[in-house]
């Protein structure tokens, strides 16, 4: 098992993905700043894992959190204020969670234990994630009137993210490219293998495209709010 600094937010981090974050709440400054003090010693990296009942913010205010979270290395951190801090991380290896250890600072440090990455039927992986790609695909023809609609904070058209190669990383892709609820997000960290990841994103898709052709009815496409903690 391994130790965590741990920062419950009310979303999913995935494996390469980006995060950003505005921290100004006291005790995440402090495991920020004890973070950015130690990076000689050891990689600036900390627990992302989603509330399930609570709130991000208040001393009392997560009451229960998902079994399955994302480690999330630091790699820019700017201050725009005394003790506020916007900052960017990227999603690194999943992992379960154990416990919460005993307080010895003001933030939370949980012990976890990192989950493999395999890929299950790994003969089915190439074939699932060729799939995939195309449903994305259709289904982003099936919204393209409301994709060319959107428009970026700076005024611009909004950026389509392209799907990797390969068939890891297009399995924690999904939500780049269609807006999810935290329970879907949450359902594909969970899987335990690429290849069955694969096929829940390719239902999500399937379902999602559905709804759009036949009812019209879609979410907007997904962007990159800096999450409050």
């Amino acid at each position: 098992m391994a130790s965590l600094p741990l920062f419950p937010l009310g979303t999913v981090l995935m494996p390469g993905a980006q995060l950003p974050l505005q921290i100004f709440e006291p005790r995440y400054v402090r495991m920020l700043r004890d973070l950015v003090d130690a990076q000689d010693e050891r990689p600036p990296v900390f627990g992302v894992i989603a509330i399930r009942e609570g709130f991000e913010v208040g001393s009392d205010g997560v009451r229960a959190l998902h079994p399955i979270g994302c480690a999330a290395r630091l790699t820019q951190a700017a201050a725009i204020a005394t003790d506020r801090f916007l900052v960017v991380c990227r999603g690194t290896d999943r992992f379960t969670l154990e416990g919460i250890e005993p307080a010895g600072t003001d933030y939370f440090t949980a012990s976890v234990s990192y989950l493999d990455e395999t890929d299950g039927d790994a003969d089915a992986v190439p074939a699932l994630a060729d799939r995939l790609r195309r449903e994305v695909a259709a289904y982003r023809s099936s919204t393209a009137s409301a994709m060319s609609s959107a428009v970026s904070p700076d005024g611009g058209q909004g950026e389509v993210a392209e799907p990797p190669d390969d068939g890891r990383e297009l399995s924690y892709w999904l939500p780049e490219a269609v807006n999810l609820d935290l329970a879907e997000r949450q359902r594909l960290l969970a899987c335990p293998d690429t290849a069955a990841r694969l096929r829940l994103a390719l239902g999500i898709v399937r379902r999602e495209r559905a709804l759009a052709e036949t009812l019209g009815a879609f979410a907007p496409p997904p962007d990159r709010p800096f999450s409050l903690n």
